[in-house]
């Protein structure tokens, strides 16, 4: 697996996936604005993988205060500041807000000013071991759905470029191939910045699973072949209610799914979770440049002048969904119910199969 991110103690270097698969370059952050910029750009995406980067954003950003503060409350004012800039980077990943908040509450418990930058390189490298321990789990858990042999349908990415490394979406499938069983993967392109045909068959060839790439719509009429055996998909946000918000698209998968009785899942870390909201209408849909849908790769494929609607993600509803895969368990037919239950359950581990 291509490593997504890498932190020298001075710099962030960044997968720059805008250039995958033909190039593989790294860029090199050197302050909380690259790390934003790497960020909007989507140099680097993948909810966990943002919520990862943002971090190190935030210790790039504590270096930076430190030698413009004079006392802690104007540190703790000045990196405020700077974790409400790496926020709006990208507003409907809830992990970047998660991490960014953990890195600012760190801040500002830990007494000695002197202290902090070091605190947060440490929090940040923990972060960044956590997701890849979540993501293992998340893909053991998942596994277990899956027969000696499977066909997934996935969208968008959601495997080792998306996160610190091994995948949600991608990590179960990469699971269930370590368990002995033979999988094989259809991949949407994902328009309009085609993730799918970009990146996720990339890794899947790097770590040679077979993938099939299919056009986003095509996925209906692979379906009626009877080919598919479960469509499994990452998350941005997950409400209180078990609605999902995940790349444009996921909802029609969805629907197709429901009307074909293939299984719809769900994989994704707690930390994608956000309580506070009640349901996927509360959840704030970033609307991103109308380039990405008249360009590809730069070249312009729709008249000059045409208008554009480009929302970045859709919400499917909780009842669209068969299954949430976490690190903790496996929540089928999610609700308010099942996910406060999953909510109040050890916050380290919650014994296998207990949540089913």
């Amino acid at each position: 697996m291509l490593k997504t991110i890498r932190w020298t103690g001075e710099s962030l270097e960044l997968l720059d996936q805008t250039r995958l698969p033909q190039v593989k370059d790294y860029i090199v952050c050197t302050s909380y604005r690259d790390v934003r910029d790497a960020i909007r750009d989507m140099k680097v995406r993948g909810a966990p993988a943002i919520g990862v980067s943002a971090a190190y954003g935030m210790v790039l950003a504590a270096y930076e205060c430190e030698t413009q503060a004079d006392s802690k409350d104007a540190f703790l004012e000045c990196l405020a500041g700077r974790a409400a800039y790496l926020i709006s980077a990208r507003p409907t990943a809830v992990n970047l807000e998660w991490a960014v908040t953990k890195m600012l509450d760190k801040a500002r418990e830990t007494d000695d000013l002197a202290e902090i930058p070091e605190a947060l390189a440490k929090l940040a490298e923990e972060i960044e071991r956590e997701d890849l321990e979540v993501c293992r789990r998340i893909g053991k858990h998942g596994a277990e759905l899956l027969g000696s042999s499977a066909t997934v349908l996935t969208h968008c990415n959601a495997g080792s470029l998306a996160t610190a490394g091994y995948g949600t979406a991608l990590g179960v499938v990469r699971a269930a191939v370590e368990a002995g069983k033979k999988i094989q993967v259809y991949a949407d392109e994902t328009r309009p910045f085609l993730q799918g045909a970009r990146l996720t068959a990339f890794e899947l060839m790097e770590d040679d699973i077979p993938v099939t790439l299919i056009t986003d719509n095509m996925a209906g009429y692979v379906m009626s072949l009877g080919i598919i055996d479960c469509v499994i998909v990452g998350a941005d946000r997950i409400a209180a209610n078990g609605d999902v918000a995940n790349k444009i698209g996921t909802y029609s998968l969805a629907v197709l799914a429901r009307e074909h009785n293939i299984p719809f899942y769900v994989a994704a870390p707690i930390s994608t979770f956000d309580f506070d909201i009640k349901s996927g209408s509360e959840i704030r849909i970033e609307e991103r440049d109308g380039k990405e849908v008249t360009e590809i790769l730069g070249q312009r494929i729709a008249p000059e002048g045409v208008r554009v609607f480009n929302p970045a993600f859709d919400v499917t509803p909780h009842q669209y969904v068969t299954a949430i895969i976490t690190e903790r368990g496996i929540i089928h037919s999610p609700c308010s119910e099942s996910i406060k239950k999953l909510l109040e359950a050890d916050e380290e581990y919650v014994p296998e199969g207990e949540l089913r």
